[in-house]
C-alpha cells in the first residue's frame, strides 16, 4: 500500500495508525486539486499539462510514481466535484508557511504555462489564488518569471494573451 493510499484509509477511518510526516495530507491534496483546476481552465488538459501536473507534485511533495498517480486521481475526482475553490486556498492558507505558499503559486504558473500559452483566465485565476493563499502580487509575479526563466533556459517560450 503506498503512503497516499495508506492516508486515504485513515481519512475513510479503516486505519488507525499514525500518519508518518512524510505521507501526504489534506495540504498534498487541495495543492493537487488547486493544479488540476489551473490545468483545465483553459478548456484543454492536454499531455504536457498533465506531465507538469505530475512532476512538480512527485518533485514538491517527494512521492513515487503510484502515490502520485494516487493522488492525481484523488484530486480529479474532487475537482470535478468542486463547487468553489476557497475549501482547498483555505487549507493552504492556514496549513502551509508563507515560503510554501509561494512554492505553491509557483506550480501552479508551471502548470498554466506548460502548453506554452498564457490565457487571461489563467492568469486570472492565479492572482485570485494567490490573493486568497495570501501571496502578495510582489511574489506572485516573482514566482511567474522564475517559471518563465527556467522555460527560457530550456529553449521553450511562453506566449500571452494575459498581459
Amino acid at each position: 500500500m503506498n503512503r497516499v493510499t495508506s492516508w486515504l484509509e485513515r481519512l475513510r477511518g479503516g486505519s488507525t495508525e499514525a500518519p508518518k510526516s512524510s505521507e501526504p495530507d489534506d495540504l498534498h491534496l487541495a495543492a493537487a486539486i488547486l493544479l488540476i483546476e489551473a490545468a483545465r481552465l483553459d478548456g484543454n488538459f492536454d499531455a504536457d499539462e498533465e506531465k507538469t501536473v505530475r512532476r512538480v507534485l512527485a518533485d514538491k511533495f517527494q512521492l513515487s510514481t503510484d502515490e502520485t498517480t494516487t493522488l492525481i486521481d484523488l484530486a480529479d475526482t474532487r475537482q470535478q466535484h468542486a463547487v468553489e475553490i476557497s475549501t482547498f486556498t483555505r487549507a493552504i492558507k492556514e496549513g502551509f508557511p508563507s515560503e510554501r505558499r509561494v512554492e505553491v503559486i509557483e506550480m501552479l504558473w508551471e502548470v498554466v504555462l506548460a502548453d506554452g500559452e498564457l490565457h487571461a483566465y489563467e492568469a486570472n485565476l492565479l492572482r485570485r489564488i494567490g490573493g486568497l493563499i495570501y501571496v502578495s502580487d510582489r511574489d506572485n509575479g516573482e514566482a511567474r518569471q522564475r517559471v518563465v526563466e527556467r522555460r527560457k533556459d530550456r529553449g521553450v517560450s511562453v506566449s500571452s494573451g494575459a498581459d
